[in-house]
């Protein structure tokens, strides 16, 4: 049966969100640069990056910098924020897309380097750029049922090898036109880490509400963008209309159990120039409320909505409603309204 599936949450509150950027930062025109010989034989504009995806920069890692020692001192951070001790942690949720090895979870790693007590449940949850708020779902059902008081969502992405492979193979003889723009999106891609610390509201009066939302399924076209160590290949177009009709089908019927249409603020997740304007186009927000941060850090996956919305805590205010939204390869969406 088609339909949302909704959530609510009735005790269960953000109490820090904080994000951890890469030092280097990996301007368009330097990849554009490097790959000029092909986009000339293949009669691509040279500005493509900034003019159709209106992405200018992404940070990279640095030669002494590490993705989850990134996430790791992002995750510190926010618990000293929340004034929550490690001991007290009964889960971590990492949510990335981008990982070293397929086996053992990402999230030990993560477990070991916070000192984690042995009773922290960790494990990964993977559902392309949804993770993140798929993983503060679980983590607050958790907590609403009583199975443990505080938890981590952690992201940490590390795009740089993958984007890097992509050049390499975009500059090789053979390589036509369509196969460059099947990859274009690998080349938006960057690198950054992110944290949530949530806890029981009772017991902070201080934090930020989740008070549920909605998810919904398309996955009739779970193939048109399929992403490995090596490559992502997308069908741009037919992804951005699936992923269009999907939030635009969530959206109308979740109108009548949740008032969206005048939030304070709408934190998307950060694809490009062309989404975030279909997105707002297709369902009538105010342009105003929508921050950005894909000009200046490209698509950083599941990070990009708690890295958006980490820079956007600073501006929020006692009252404000907040509205996270995704749309993950697959294609899923999902939709949670934060009372600040």
């Amino acid at each position: 049966m088609d339909g949302n599936a909704t959530t609510r949450f009735s005790n269960v509150s953000l109490l820090a969100v904080t994000r951890r950027l890469p030092s280097r930062v990996t301007t368009s025109a330097e990849i554009q640069g490097l790959l000029a010989p092909a986009l000339r034989r293949l009669r691509v504009p040279g500005r493509l990056l900034e003019r159709v995806a209106g992405v200018h920069a992404r940070r990279s890692w640095g030669p002494d910098e590490d993705c989850d020692a990134a996430t790791v001192a992002a995750a510190q951070e926010a618990l000293d924020r929340a004034g929550v001790a490690p001991d007290d942690v009964g889960l971590l949720v990492n949510t990335s897309v981008t990982r070293k090895h397929l086996e053992p979870s990402v999230a030990v790693a993560l477990h070991h380097g916070l000192g984690l007590p042995s009773s922290a449940v960790n494990f990964d949850v993977a559902n392309a750029c949804l993770g993140f708020i798929n993983g503060m779902s679980i983590a607050a059902g958790m907590i609403e049922s009583g199975q443990i008081r505080y938890a981590l969502v952690v992201d940490g992405e590390d795009a740089d090898e993958v984007r890097a492979t992509t050049v390499e193979r975009l500059l090789r003889d053979g390589v036509g036109r369509e196969d460059f723009m099947q990859e274009f999106a690998t080349l938006t891609l960057g690198s950054g880490s992110a944290t949530a610390v949530l806890g029981r509201a009772d017991e902070h009066p201080e934090g930020h509400r989740l008070l549920g939302g909605v998810t919904r399924a398309a996955t009739r076209f779970h193939d048109l963008c399929v992403g490995s160590a090596k490559g992502m290949f997308t069908d741009a177009r037919a992804l951005l209309d699936g992923g269009l009709e999907l939030v635009v089908d969530a959206w109308k019927e979740a109108v009548s159990e949740w008032d969206w249409a005048s939030m304070d603020r709408y934190v998307t997740h950060q694809v490009s120039r062309v989404h975030t304007d279909a997105i707002v186009e297709a369902v009538g927000l105010d342009r105003s409320k929508v921050p950005t941060t894909f000009p200046r850090l490209g698509n950083v996956g599941p990070a990009s909505v708690p890295i958006t919305l980490a820079e956007e805590a600073e501006t929020l205010r006692r009252g404000d409603r907040v509205l996270l939204m995704g749309v993950g390869s697959g294609i899923n969406t999902a939709m949670m309204e934060l009372a600040w």
